[in-house]
């Protein structure tokens, strides 16, 4: 059995990082994460080991620390360029010396750079980071410690060979040569209701009788094959909260870290006749990833259906659930873009039956992951007068232009909402929060063994609500305290979903200790005001967190404030870097440095770097583009996908890259893509390639969803027709259906009533991805004015064996 490159080098030398272990400290809607790296150089030189590793898109990184022998250095933020020429000083004077710094490309992807480590030395590197805990559809909190980390497509043209670019190293998840350990402690203001995960975990142990307040690990032997995702449910997880911290005693008053900060966690509450009434206008587009790794299975194991099996099976629900009288179009893209349709076209039966067609024939075919040339097309194209612009996005999110992206999305923000999907493990968390905050939308990951389909329909509600306007935010306070907002302005409030607000308070009150803050919107026309009060009393040893989320808040906004200058405001990259650097908090201009001042001698001859690598989720059957890192100061380089000799004219790719059947036909080209960086892609291969080239030809028609075969049987108006095809999803034959209607009934309406019956009768459980068919084929009966529905439903009910009411169909 051959290695896989990356695992070891070419020359079969040793990995240095040696484990990983996580502890976790959960704060009601925020978390800090703290990670130690164990490092060892069991080579015969000193070394350098490269490590390139994803973090969540809205982490803060707050200390890092490195520990040598029993000496602990604890590293200093410090500007990007400088801590980077501090770092090579300390090498070449044979110190030991540890770098952190973020891509300049994407804000969730790291590198950590260990310089120096002499023959035998073992090291300790820790970095701890905080995070905010985004909510789910069913109210849960998610914490996503990233392990995977995809290669990031990088358009052509675009300079990926920039000094902050990472190069990554990769092999096949599960089969790192470094282990991962976690351990969690959650303490909640609500009672902890449960502790969920895509990986096994050992039992919940609750620390007090209240049940605020509990541990939690991640049981022995877990695989590296996977991002790792803890879902929190506490009770009453819809109250308003909120949370005073008190300054650093160390910081200067005035200053951020030398005041209390306050953060706010609001969940706006919609009036119920305004909820009831769902929009019938809208332009929706839907934008689809069919970048080959769209291939890969949702989840690890055995009959896992492929991410564009998904898409499909999604679209299909979307567009039926749409409503008459909207726009719509579908929009593919890869290394190209394809729409189907020349403009969005008016919502019928034709076009519905049209779009479906050409649905059921898309496929992951279009080569690299190159998001920014669709969504220039989309942004040129006039918004239709009173038809809102809907964006949904569906990517497995691997790009290496984020920011570009970003920039994009929020420079167009004003034109439309946008609703992003990140699918499967790896998907940039940056890229897929990032276009949603934009756009004034919402994000959704879909991650081990969820289904798309869901997670589309609660968006899709979520675009049907009436839009929120006019949103205000005032602040009350005592005399004697003021407030600086730290977060930026409010730009999207759904029901039922967290808004989290960060505000420095300067100053001190002699006698009110209490606080508001008053949100006020325009919803459907009407105005709508929701109120916390605060008290303004600091909670106790909050470790900072809070302070560090609102730097970090701030931070990325006049990061973005400064890509749209594209630099020429002036103060506002040097207002970062002095935030960043009185915070302690990471950001794009700049980097922590620890230098270890040791007996070290200068360097004399090569040292070596090695590439520690990262687990990726090689595609089936090969990444559309494969990247190869190119170590430029290691004799050999590591690689990722294909090996290359450094000296040699013409990359060489090696039959170790993975264990893999090729499927045909497939064809290749090797392209120079930038500095240092070469890319074998796959240019084109045959729509057949789901089957192995050596598997067998099927012998029977795979099974279908009954619930996909009804929601497909059903118009565009919301009925459906009394046909074979309905009776077969019914287990019925045509005559056992026909022969029960009642007389006066129409054959349409008729089956319109069955299938009703039969979802909330048998598929009560998926209530969340056919509700909107639902609501359709209501309204669709009520404008019949059919007679003796009450008997139709009766009828219906004794012949699929149910009792479902009448008032329960919404009749």
């Amino acid at each position: 059995m051959v290695n896989f490159c990356g695992l070891v080098t070419v020359k079969n030398e040793p990995v240095p990082l040696k484990s990983i272990a996580v502890e976790v400290s959960v704060q009601g809607h925020v978390a800090t994460v703290s990670s130690t790296l164990q490092y060892e150089n069991q080579e015969q030189s000193p070394l350098e080991a490269i490590f390139v590793f994803p973090l969540p898109g809205e982490a803060a990184v707050c200390r890092f620390s490195a520990k040598i022998g029993q000496t602990e250095v604890v590293a200093e933020v410090q500007e990007k360029q400088k801590a980077q020429e501090q770092y090579d000083d300390a090498l070449s004077s044979g110190q030991q010396a540890f770098l952190l710094e973020e891509s300049d490309e994407s804000p969730d992807v790291f590198k950590l750079s260990v310089g120096s480590l002499p023959p035998g030395e073992k090291a300790s590197v820790s970095l701890d980071y905080v995070t905010e805990l985004a909510v789910q559809a069913d109210d849960g909190l998610r914490l996503c410690l990233p392990a995977v980390l995809n290669p990031r497509y990088q358009p052509q043209g675009s300079d990926s060979g920039s000094g902050g670019s990472a190069q990554v190293s990769s092999v096949p998840a599960g089969s790192v040569p470094y282990s991962l350990s976690l351990s969690a402690h959650v303490s909640s203001p609500h009672p902890i209701s449960r502790v969920e995960s895509n990986c096994p975990l050992d039992p919940l142990n609750y620390l007090n009788t209240e049940k605020t307040q509990a541990t939690v690990s991640l049981a022995a032997g877990h695989q590296f094959d996977r991002d790792v995702e803890l879902l929190l449910y506490y009770q009453d997880t819809h109250q308003p909260t909120a949370i005073v911290e008190a300054a650093q005693a160390s910081a200067k008053p005035g200053s951020l870290m030398g005041d209390p900060v306050v953060m706010l966690s609001l969940y706006p509450e919609f009036p119920k006749d305004v909820m009831s009434s769902m929009t019938s206008h809208g332009e929706f587009l839907f934008v689809v990833d069919r970048s080959g790794s769209m291939e890969c299975p949702m989840h690890l194991g055995s009959g896992s259906q492929d991410r564009i099996g998904s898409a499909r099976d999604t679209l299909l629900l979307l567009l039926k659930s749409l409503p008459m009288g909207c726009y719509f179009n579908i929009i593919g893209f890869g290394s190209s873009y394809e729409s189907f349709f020349s403009k969005s076209v008016e919502y019928s039966q034709k076009t519905m039956d049209e779009a479906l067609q050409k649905v059921k024939e898309m496929r992951a075919d279009l080569g690299g992951t190159e998001i920014l040339q669709p969504l220039k097309h989309i942004y040129s194209q006039p918004c239709l007068p009173d038809q809102p612009r809907q964006l949904f996005l569906f990517t497995d999110g691997e790009v290496g232009n984020t920011k570009e992206v970003l920039d994009l999305v929020k420079t167009n923000a004003g034109s439309h909402r946008c609703f992003s999907f990140g699918i499967g493990e790896g998907a940039s968390t940056a890229l897929i929060s990032g276009v949603a905050k934009q756009a004034r939308g919402h994000a959704q990951f879909i991650t081990g063994q969820d289904r798309m389909q869901p997670k589309a329909m609660q968006s899709l509600r979520f675009s049907l609500q009436p839009a929120v306007v006019d949103i205000s935010v005032k602040w009350n306070v005592p005399k004697g305290v003021s407030v600086t907002p730290l977060s930026p302005p409010i730009r999207v409030v759904f029901q039922g979903q967290r808004a989290l607000l960060y505000a420095q308070l300067t100053g001190e009150s002699s006698g009110d200790t209490e606080g508001s803050v008053i949100v006020k919107y325009s919803l459907a026309k009407q105005p709508v005001e929701n109120q916390l009060s605060f008290s303004l009393k600091p909670a106790e040893d909050t470790g900072m967190t809070v302070h560090r989320l609102g730097a970090r808040t701030l931070i990325q906004s006049l990061e973005v404030e400064e890509r749209e200058q594209d630099g020429e405001k002036e103060g506002v990259k040097e207002k970062v870097i002095e935030l960043s650097i009185q915070s302690g908090v990471s950001s794009a201009f700049t980097a922590f440095i620890a230098v270890h001042k040791g007996d070290g001698e200068a360097l004399h001859g090569q040292l070596l770097r090695r590439q520690v690598p990262t687990p990726m989720l090689y595609h089936s059957p090969m990444p559309m583009m494969m990247l190869c890192s190119m170590a430029q100061c290691s004799p050999m380089p590591m690689v990722m996908g294909c090996g290359m000799a450094q000296d040699s004219p013409m990359p060489m790719v090696t039959a170790c890259t993975m264990q893999m059947k090729m499927r045909s036909p497939v064809k290749l080209k090797l392209s120079k893509k930038s500095k240092g960086l070469d890319a074998l892609e796959v240019l084109d291969y045959d729509d057949n390639c789901s089957e192995d080239f050596d598997s067998p030809a099927p012998t029977s028609k795979p099974v279908r969803d009954p619930l996909l075969q009804l929601i497909s049987l059903q118009k565009a108006s919301g009925s459906w027709v009394l046909e074979a095809a309905l009776a077969e999803v019914l287990a019925k034959t045509e005559e056992e259906v026909s022969k029960p209607k009642p007389a006066q009934v129409d054959q349409e309406v008729w089956a319109t009533v069955l299938a009703l019956v039969w979802l909330y009768g048998f598929k009560m459980e998926a209530q969340e991805e056919w509700q909107f068919l639902a609501m359709k084929a209501v309204s669709w009966i009520q404008a019949q004015k059919a007679t003796s529905v009450s008997e139709c439903v009766q009828a219906g009910n004794n012949l699929l064996g149910c009792q479902v009411q009448k008032d329960t169909l919404g009749l």
